[in-house]
């Protein structure tokens, strides 16, 4: 039998699967096969991938204080002087320099890119600047899927498959992100053309993409055995999106009767914790008081200034400029409560702590989905938050409102009455969370069951390469 390579290259995390009879995650990652999806491009444009990238992007920017200067756009010459009509010389002039918006940050170590699967269905964004060259987006995702192509030869070489052959799926989700009516196409051409100089598309390699939650369903069967058949819904909630597949098994045969999907998933939970928990106790909401031409002043303290850039982690690092921290440190000589939250939000800023906070939050987010409460736990900021699940789910009832809104809509696409559906496999880790079990029991009692949250896809994908899908 052929070995068969699948690639799930998600908003967050990838891996990748080899088939041969039975699937094995590759250890993208030296002690496990979830690879972060991001890249690191520092000043001499060197690249990292990976956990190392996000490792190396915390280590440069801890303390690292952020000067803008201005843009150099150019010079312009003015004339101060103008010769006589019988002189031969040249007319006085001046040259200065046109400078604009303070953007650039010269001490600046590197560059971070996550969730740049976002953006490929996006035709305005065509490139973006690192250190004054423009890359285009698929340069930016290129060294990731280069770094996946050499951990599946390693794997191969430790298996003694050979060289890397057979054919390839990669996933993609149902839908983009995009309003554009082109966005699914211009997606796939540009993470095709991202696996063309990864060496993906490279022959003998048979390569092709594969809908990432019909996958899922192919994993599923799999686990299932033969006698799993009939009218399947997959229901694949990861950290950048929701996608649904509805499938008809036939034998060894399927039909895909209906996909829907919505650009949500883990990561916008853990942006609504964020802004709701722990923006009260970083100074949301409180006044700032100061004097001005010998009055006090007292105004709310702009947080709305603040809050993208928090929430934001990869771009934090850009809180650390004067004109965010001077607010910030005039409001810390206010007496507790206040003056304590901004201390915290000091702390936030100058030791660029938003990757640990969004690490703490998602760990939070886990442990309820077996515990009832739970305490978010930040002693970096003097935090020890208790979140119960009930409170929890509150914070994300219009979330759930939307996977219910796309459950309906992927069973009226299909013309299929809930009752018509056999089982419901429900992957990926948002999956995990109680309330998304119960929106789903609700719908379907009695036929909802948990396959493999983070290695489905790319199993299901190394499946459907092995059968030629």
């Amino acid at each position: 039998m052929s070995t068969a390579i699948g690639i799930d290259f998600g908003t967050s995390n990838s891996l990748a699967a080899v088939h041969s009879g039975r699937s094995t995650l590759v250890p993208l990652e030296s002690d496990t096969p979830v690879m972060p999806t991001a890249t690191y491009i520092d000043r001499d444009f060197q690249t990292l991938t990976g956990q190392a990238a996000i490792d190396r992007y915390i280590a440069d920017n801890t303390g690292r204080t952020v000067e803008l200067v201005p843009e150099v756009l150019g010079e312009a010459s003015l004339l101060v002087g103008q010769p006589g009509t019988d002189s031969r010389s040249a007319p006085e002039t001046v040259s200065q320099r046109v400078y604009g918006p303070a953007l650039e940050d010269p001490g600046l170590p590197g560059r971070l890119f996550r969730g740049l699967k976002r953006l490929l269905g996006d035709p305005h964004t065509r490139r973006l600047m690192v250190f004054g060259k423009p890359y285009r987006l698929v340069a930016l995702i290129t060294p990731v899927l280069l770094r996946i192509r050499r951990e599946i030869e390693a794997s191969f070489q430790r298996e003694g498959h050979g060289a890397l052959a057979g054919p390839l799926r990669c996933g993609h989700p149902v839908r983009f992100e995009g309003r554009d009516p082109n966005s699914q196409t211009l997606a796939l051409e540009r993470l095709r053309e991202a696996c063309g100089h990864a060496g993906l598309l490279a022959s003998p390699l048979d390569f092709g993409f594969f809908p990432e939650p019909v996958a899922a369903a192919l994993s599923w069967r799999a686990s299932a055995g033969a006698d799993a058949h009939g009218t399947v819904l997959t229901f694949d909630f990861g950290g950048g999106t929701l996608d649904l597949a509805l499938l008809r098994f036939d034998g060894d045969e399927h039909r895909i009767l209906a996909t829907a999907g919505a650009p949500i998933g883990g990561d916008h939970i853990d942006q609504r914790m964020f802004r709701e928990l722990l923006f009260p106790l970083l100074g949301k909401g409180e006044l700032w008081r100061r004097w001005g031409d010998e009055r006090l002043i007292e105004t709310r303290f702009p947080f709305e200034q603040y809050e993208d850039l928090l929430l934001n982690w990869t771009v934090g690092y850009t809180l650390n400029q004067n004109r965010f921290r001077a607010p910030v440190m005039d409001c810390m000589r206010q007496p507790p409560p206040a003056g304590t939250k901004f201390r915290r939000l000091f702390d936030l800023i100058t030791r660029n702590l938003s990757y640990q906070v969004f690490q703490e939050v998602a760990a939070a987010k886990v442990r309820l989905s077996s515990q009832e409460s739970t305490t978010l736990d930040l002693p970096e900021l003097d935090i020890a938050l208790e979140l119960t699940r009930e409170h929890f789910e509150h914070l994300i009832d219009e979330m759930l409102e939307r996977v219910g809104h796309t459950v309906d809509q992927a069973l009226a696409r299909a013309d299929c009455r809930p009752e018509a559906v056999d089982v419901v496999v429900r992957t990926g880790g948002s999956s995990l969370i109680p309330a998304v079990e119960r929106l789903l029991e609700r719908r379907f009692p009695g036929r909802v069951v948990d396959h493999d949250p983070f290695g489905s896809v790319a199993d299901g994908l190394g499946i459907a390469a092995a059968k030629g899908l």
